[in-house]
Parts: C-alpha cells; structure tokens; sequence
C-alpha cells in the first residue's frame, strides 16, 4: 500500500480491508514499556490498536484522516470503553479535538512512512507529550522490505533522523519492524552553517522560499544532515526567476511559473573567501506534489511551520538568510550579511492552516466579549487580518492569545523589548478610539505591521495607513510581511516617528487619525500639527510616570482628551527617548525616580530612613482583585501633589515596605520621605481587605504624611466610584510648549518640553500653574541632559 491521498485510503477502507495486524511480541513490548494515562493512536485504522491500549488501562484518543476507517473502529470496537474515536488529519487539520492537557502515550504505527511532513508532525506531538511520556513509533525498515514495498519503510538514515532532537531513543524489535520509543523531546537551537568550499563556477545561485496552503515553508534534508531550500547555480545567461524554478522542479518535483516567482532580495557573503551572490526568489504559486527526485543529494523534502525555525538543527547558511529576508527574525542568531531588497511589486502569498482560523475567531470573540471592539469594522478586522503571519516566530497560540500577552519580536543589547505586537484587547480598544469612518487616512508611529493593517482593514479599501519606526531592522520586517500577507494600503518608513509622517505622504488638511504604539513622555509637535481639525490622536502617555492610553481630539492648536485606557507599552527610541533621573539610597537597595523634571536634592533622607517612622491609615480600603483600578490614584497623586516621585524597592529590605521590584508613589520633603501603601487592613472589613496606608520618615515626615494621606481621601471622595473599574477621569487638554498661564485653563499644571498638561480632576478647583511640575526652562536642561 504505497497510497498518497485521503480518497484512495477512504476507498480502501469502505472495501472491508484493513492492515497487517499488531502481532504478539508488539504487544508486549507495548505493554511493557508504556505506563497507564492518557494515549494517542495516530492513524487508528480499524481500532485495534486502540482497543488494546485501552485494555492496558489507558483512555486513549484513536484518530484517522479517513471517515470509513473511523466508522468501522466504532461499529468494530462498540464494546469498548475508554475510547474516543476521532476522524482528524494529523498533518493538515486544526488540533483542537486533541485533548487539551497531552498524553501519556502518543503511538505511531504503520503510520510514519506516510506522513510528507514527518519532522514538522514529530516536533508537534513530542510538544503534546507529559513530562515523563513516549512517543512509539512502529514501522518496516528498508532491510526487511521488499523492493517493491519500500516505499513504506524506513531506511537507516531515516531512523537515525527520526530519534534526533529527544532525550532517549530506544529501538527494539517487534515482528520484524522497528519499535522506537522516543523520550523527552529537546528540540535543538537552530544554526546556519556551510557546506565543503565551492567551485569557481557555484558563486550566483537562487534560493526558492516556497509556502503550502497552510504557510509553511519547504525545507529539504540533505544527505550532509542539513535543511537547505530548493535551489541552486544559475546557467549562462538564465535570469535568477528562471533559475529558482528549474530548480524547484528538479530538486522537489514541484513545477512553477517563472511569472510567479519573484527576486525580492540579493544576498552577498562569501564562502571559504570566495565571494558569492544568492538570490532569494518567493515563488506566490506553484502545484504537484513533493517528491525527491534527487535521492543521492537529499532525503526527502517536507513543509515546516515558521515558528519552528529557531529549534530546527542545522540549516544551510544562504538558505538561513533568505528565510530571513522574507520573514526578518525568524532565524536567530545569524551573522550579518550585505542585503539588498529590491521593491519587486509582487501579491501577497496566502496560506494558513485551519487552527489558526479557528484560534483567531476565539480571539475575536473574547476582545469582544471583554467590550474592546463594540463596533463591527473593529471585530471584523481581528477576525480577518491574519495576526500570526505578523509574528512568525511564535505558535499559533501565543500568536492568537487574547488576554494581556504581547508578542515580543525585538529586544535591545539588555533584553529590554523595544518592539512587539500588543495584546489584541488593547489594540482593539485603540483603534475603536479613532472613531475611524470608510476611507480614513491614519498615521502610526511604531511599527510592526499588524496593528496597520488592522487599522487599513477598517478604513476600507479607499483608506491608507503610513506607518513609521525609527528602526531600520524593524521596517525592514514590516515592509516584508505587509507584501506577505497585506492589503496594499499600508506605507511603512524608515524615520524618527516624532518627526510625523514624510510631507508628501501627509494628505492634504492632515490625517484623519493618528495611533503612536509606543510609551511616551511628551506630545510630539508633529503630530498635533499633521492632524486633522477633529481628528483624534491616540498614544500612551507617561505622567508621572504612569501610561495611559489617551485619545485626544484637536481644536486648533489643543488637544482635549476624550478617553483613558490602562496601558503598558515599549520605550520611545527617537529624540523624545528620556531616561528619568534617579538617587539611589542605602547603597542602592532603594531608588527615587523622578519622571517629571531633574532629581531633586535627597540629602538627609537616608539618614531619615534610618531614623523613626511615622505612620498615617488612611481608613480607605480596597477589596481583593481590585489593585489594577488603583492606578487611578496613583494618576491623581502624580498630577496633585507637589515634589512626587516614586520610591523603588530594588533589593528586599526591612527599612521600607515595598516589596522587590515594585514601586510606591512618594513625596519629597527637607531630609524627609513620605510614601504610600496598601496592607492587611487592622480594623473592621474582610480578611482580604486591604488598607492604604503612609510611611513616613524626617523632620517633614508628619506634614507629609497627612498631605499624602489627604490625598488619598480626597481621590476616595472624589474620584472613587462603586465600580471599581469606573473611576472618574480628569478633564485634561494638552497646550503646546510656551503658553502663557494666563491662557491656561484652570488646574493641575504638568511641563513638558513640547506641551503643558492641564488635569482638572472633580472636587479640585483653582488656577495652579507648574504647582505639580518644573518651570519650562528647566525642562529643557533636564531633556537636554538625557
């Protein structure tokens, strides 16, 4: 049986046929070296199999890609229990009738000679296995096959290629076939490496990047032991297209049109000192089968998901890096190379596989279950835009996640992360800020991709989105997958995004709304400028050291802000970059951060800490789950109290009781600290209850306390509501740099060097200019200096 297709296995079945029978000495290999659980019968056929494991104990799983089979294992095997019978395509079908918490047990047999892509499908049932589980793979070899038949067995190079990446390989004999038991899978790092020297004449070659309908990529395993892509040398005066697709058709079988095959970049290194040109060539369309035409060069040729590539093994150097170049990132670690990408007009390339639909649409449903995406553009762009092709290096279900989790896709030289694709809530919740109408134009600042094209893709077919990053790496990545899998009606540009979008990509009267995806301290001139009269600008605005996402309207040369949204995003990277002066105290266990304005002089507050504390309860308390919400109060306490900073815990200590790594709101006095906290409340309430409380240290540390203290109460009285997730928001409206107090409006005065923020918060009146914050003057030195 030497079938390749779901019909010929589905007509074998219907016929009353099945396959060779598992034999004495399979089962008690089986049942001597496999425990109870939970198992997985990979191509059940009729169930016998299952049916045995079953009565070992286990509660297996049984699937088949062919309906008859599955049927007859149901009808066949009636009597038995503990089995669930499942028609899946292990290879193609989305997984999720799989149960969700693994197996125990995952067994192969008869099955892995069939399979095209083997390694891809081994690495994602090693991933399903609990800690201390098998996988068993039981399969003819090549020695004891007929010829006519081999094309179901293994040969060595197969088998010895099967046990790589795992912990334990044993192989044991069972009829006359092998019985491999495969142990914790260690998937290996990937590394790009090169072949023997090459000849004088192998110098200009072409790689193919080829993609499946699901959006992997074919990969081939050389007989060296190393993934290459399909490829090879150019002839005469044969173009680079050409050359990819002869290629492609005498290395894999698989026949393409050199019109559908596009050079998108020039690579050139060298090998062993000899310098050599390679052509990355993406071919969009293609059709036939995999095969291996050339057996002495490779052992087969099979698809691999993308997120796979940095625990693959070993790959060819120019094959590492053309991946590269079509989708930035998903190789680590490769050395650096001369690119050149050529602006190749060529469509987007479909293709992804059935789970991620699924895993996108439970997505979706969950933003908008939580109320981030009330209106239909919204939903329906995170139901279409495909996110994972934006985030090739993560699996599908942190791709798709649709809680808090960010996918991370660039850090610095100290792991900070400095870009990445933001929690789909977020996101959701930010464009549904602009209030976007059909055709709108929409400016970004950090770029990525897939929040552009979500933001085109509810604008409409007429609208246009111009995205900007001041990292060249991570345009490179965008512009590369906005051809992949975009809509055409996204720019990205290489600049410092504080400077607003290049002026002839800026429509005339401005843009309909602006999106900045990264935190940021001030409000860039720029963008108020390249801003339409009543168009909105959403961003994540740091004050005093706390972000929210606002959404501002313009009215002429103000922004009046319309919407607050807690937040955390990635550092601003461009000119409005700022680092906030420190004092480190006690010999660095404990730091006061000043995000607004030059470290103010702490002399005498360590001694102070050393001294007595004073403490204030305030009698206001919270209730367990609602600590998100009280950013409201530390918002209020940065823009209302005059001389706040915050006090960082960076080591456990006694002195103070902030825990490590966090960080309380604090005032600053002469020689004295006062600073804020929740603890156990001590009078009355539930247990879980917890009571917001001062510390305070000095000669200051009474006034201060009751200052801070009477804050908090205020905030309660004032601020607070009910619903702990509703608690009033200050009317603010953002002035550019220089305007006078007397053309303030009356409140809290927050300077920064572009703009002066004006909080008025319910219960709090009068004009106070600066009150909170620096004079303006010393705002420029301060950014000066960092």
């Amino acid at each position: 049986m030497t079938y390749t297709t779901r019909d010929q296995w589905e007509a074998h079945f219907a016929e009353g046929r099945g396959f060779r029978q598992l034999g004495e000495r399979g089962r008690e290999l089986l049942a001597e070296h496999t425990g109870g659980g939970r198992a997985l019968d990979v191509g059940c056929g009729t169930g016998e199999l299952a049916a045995y494991l079953a009565s070992l104990g286990h509660t297996v799983d049984a699937v088949d890609f062919a309906d008859t089979a599955v049927a007859r294992a149901r009808d066949e095997h009636a009597d038995v229990e503990g089995v669930r019978w499942l028609c899946l395509d292990i290879e193609r079908d989305d997984p999720a009738p799989l149960h969700a918490d693994g197996y125990d047990l995952v067994v192969l047999r008869l099955v892995y000679p069939f399979l095209k892509d083997r390694g891809r499908v081994l690495r994602s049932l090693g991933g399903r296995l609990r800690d201390g589980g098998a996988l068993v793979v039981i399969t003819p070899v090549a020695r004891t096959t007929p010829e006519e038949r081999r094309g179901i067995a293994l040969d060595e190079d197969e088998i010895a290629l099967l046990g790589s990446g795992w912990n334990s390989v044993r192989r044991l004999d069972a009829d006359g076939m092998a019985f491999l038991i495969l142990r914790g899978p260690c998937p290996v790092g990937t590394r790009a490496v090169e072949k023997s020297r090459p000849t004088a004449h192998a110098l200009t070659g072409a790689l193919a990047v080829v993609t499946d309908d699901a959006g992997r990529v074919l990969l081939g395993r050389s007989r060296r032991g190393v993934l290459e892509l399909p490829g090879g040398k150019t002839r005469g005066p044969e173009g680079f297209a050409e050359a990819a697709v002869r290629e492609l058709l005498e290395e894999t079988g698989l026949v393409a049109d050199p019109a559908d095959a596009y050079v998108v970049t020039m690579l050139v290194d060298d090998s062993h000192g000899i310098p050599r040109l390679t052509a990355v060539v993406r071919v969009t369309a293609w059709s036939g089968t995999p095969a291996n035409p050339e057996r002495d060069k490779f052992v087969r040729w099979e698809f691999a998901d993308l997120h796979a590539l940095s625990r693959i093994g070993e790959v060819f150097l120019p094959a590492a890096r053309a991946l590269d170049a079509v989708w930035p990132g998903v190789v680590p670690g490769l050395p650096s190379v001369a690119s050149y990408p050529l602006a190749a007009d060529r469509p987007a390339v479909p293709g992804e596989p059935a789970e991620a639909v699924r895993l996108r649409r439970e997505m979706a449903d969950l933003v908008t279950a939580g109320g981030w995406a009330p209106s239909e553009p919204v939903r329906e762009a995170l139901r279409t835009v495909p996110r994972h092709r934006f985030a090739p290096e993560a699996d599908l279900a942190t791709a798709y996640d649709g809680g808090d989790r960010a996918v991370v896709t660039r850090r610095d030289e100290t792991g900070v992360a400095i870009s990445s694709v933001s929690a789909a809530w977020l996101q959701a919740d930010m464009i549904e800020s602009l209030r976007l109408r059909p055709g709108a134009r929409v400016y970004e600042a950090g770029s990525g991709g897939y929040n552009a094209e979500l933001i085109a893709h509810v604008a409409g077919p007429e609208g246009r989105v111009v995205t900007v990053d001041i990292d060249p790496w991570v345009v490179r990545r965008t512009r590369a997958f906005i051809a992949e899998a975009g809509s055409g009606r996204v720019t990205a540009v290489e600049a410092d995004a504080a400077l607003g979008a290049p002026a002839h990509l800026v429509p005339r009267g401005g843009f309909d709304g602006g999106m900045i995806t990264y935190s940021c301290w001030d409000i860039a001139p720029a963008w108020r400028e390249q801003l339409a009269e009543g168009g909105l600008l959403v961003l994540p605005l740091e004050m005093g050291g706390y972000s929210r996402a606002v959404a501002f309207e313009r009215r002429g040369e103000v922004l009046h802000a319309r919407r607050f949204t807690y937040c955390g995003f990635v550092r601003d990277q461009g000119r409005q970059a700022r680092s906030a002066p420190v004092v480190p105290l006690l010999g660095g266990a404990l730091t006061l951060r000043f995000d607004e304005g030059a470290a103010a002089g702490a002399e005498g507050v360590e001694e102070a800490l050393r001294g007595p504390r004073h403490e204030v309860a305030t009698g206001i308390t919270m209730g367990a789950g609602t600590g998100v919400y009280f950013g409201s109060l530390q918002l209020y306490a940065a823009t209302t109290l005059p001389g706040f900073c915050r006090l960082r815990a960076d080591e456990d200590t006694e002195v103070v009781a902030v825990a490590e790594g966090h960080d309380a709101p604090a005032v600053l006095g002469d020689a004295s600290l006062a600073y804020l906290v929740h603890l156990p409340a001590r009078h009355g309430g539930r247990p879980e209850d917890r009571e917001w409380v001062v510390h305070a240290f000095g000669p200051e540390g009474a006034r201060l306390a009751e200052l801070v203290a009477a804050t908090v109460r205020a905030w309660d009285r004032h601020i607070r509501t009910a619903d702990d997730d509703r608690h009033a928001d200050p009317v603010l409206t953002v002035h550019p740099a220089g305007t006078p107090d007397h053309l303030l409006p009356a409140g809290d005065v927050l300077d920064k060097a572009s703009s002066r923020l004006v909080f008025r918060w319910p219960g709090r009146g009068g004009h106070l200019p600066g009150s909170a914050r620096r004079a303006a003057d010393a705002v420029a030195a301060a950014t000066a200096e960092s």
